[in-house]
């Protein structure tokens, strides 16, 4: 896919904007989506403006197939989930475990390879409470940062940079369990900044920005709805109730002020992709219809920072 400035720089600066498929279909609710094709998904992501797209569990596991099917819609693979289990595996397997996905996205162009920490992890367990998620602290974070930082570096041999995922029901959900993993590993683990994870976490986007900007190489925008965040009880609901709930929507449907996010983002002189993910229930949400929505917030957040915005 050729370069092309489809919105011009103030800056100098500028990204890309991607879509996660899981809007269309969520692999961890099958219910939400599952009868939606992978076909439909990609030709409503271009059709919202995105020229790139993250993986999900109907998208093929072939670089052939997988490069001629985004081809065919005239979509770059960005980047997808790794199930990460580094805090209890040994570096070697972990490795094992990784390089067939990074083959492929190597063989397929994606930008970075998105980390999940999924040891223990609640977040696609309907029947365990946010509450009952793993802790970092119970963990040894620096020798999980020593082999995080080994598998980043591997990672960044292969050419595809690790970036690590800060997800509600994980073992690192907080800022503060992010500020213990970045001190704790090397240049070569990034960071993915998820605005709408970090303030159901109770965290700050400015504030993360702020310490980390130069580590992170990946971002994901959601919302969030203010009036199911406040009603959420995390001895009660799981992170999949959540979103059952709606606690997520598209930038622009919820608390989060964009603006100001893209203005810090530019400050610290981000330039990678944009990834709108926010998982919904499609019946009560179309896809299409927010992805549109999400795609013009973050356009007038991104041309008000003075990013370009590149195809």
């Amino acid at each position: 896919m050729s370069s092309t400035i489809i919105s011009p720089s103030a800056s100098g600066l500028n990204v890309r904007l991607g879509m996660s498929p899981i809007s269309w279909s969520n692999d961890d609710l099958p219910q939400l989506g599952g009868d939606t094709s992978l076909e439909t998904c990609l030709i409503e992501t271009r059709e919202a403006g995105f020229t790139g797209t993250e993986t999900g569990g109907k998208f093929p596991s072939n670089a052939v197939e997988l490069g001629s099917v985004l081809g065919s819609h005239d979509l770059a693979l960005v980047s997808g989930w790794y199930s990460g289990t580094m805090i209890s595996n040994d570096i070697e397997s972990e490795k094992r475990r990784i390089t067939p996905q990074l083959e492929l996205f190597r063989n397929v162009g994606a930008a970075v390879i998105v980390y999940g920490e999924t040891f223990e992890t609640v977040q696609n367990q309907q029947s365990r409470a946010l509450a009952s998620r793993p802790k970092l602290v119970d963990f040894d974070a620096v020798a999980y940062g020593r082999n995080l930082t080994l598998l980043a570096e591997y990672c960044a041999d292969y050419g595809v940079p690790l970036t690590l995922h800060h997800h509600m029901g994980t073992a690192v959900e907080s800022e503060a369990e992010i500020d213990t993993m970045m001190n704790n590993t090397g240049e070569a683990v990034n960071l993915l900044l998820d605005t709408g994870h970090l303030v159901f976490a109770g965290g700050d986007n400015a504030s993360v920005i702020s310490k980390y900007g130069q580590r992170i190489n990946h971002v994901h925008t959601k919302d969030i709805r203010p009036d199911i965040l406040a009603g959420i009880d995390r001895d009660e609901k799981s992170f999949l109730d959540c979103v059952l709930d709606g606690v997520f929507t598209v930038p622009g449907d919820g608390m989060i002020d964009y603006h100001d996010v893209m203005q810090r983002l530019a400050d610290v002189g981000y330039e990678g992709w944009v990834i709108v993910e926010a998982e919904q229930d499609p019946i009560k949400a179309n896809p299409l219809v927010y992805a549109k929505k999400g795609y013009d917030a973050l356009m007038e957040a991104l041309t008000k920072a003075g990013y370009g915005v590149t195809y």
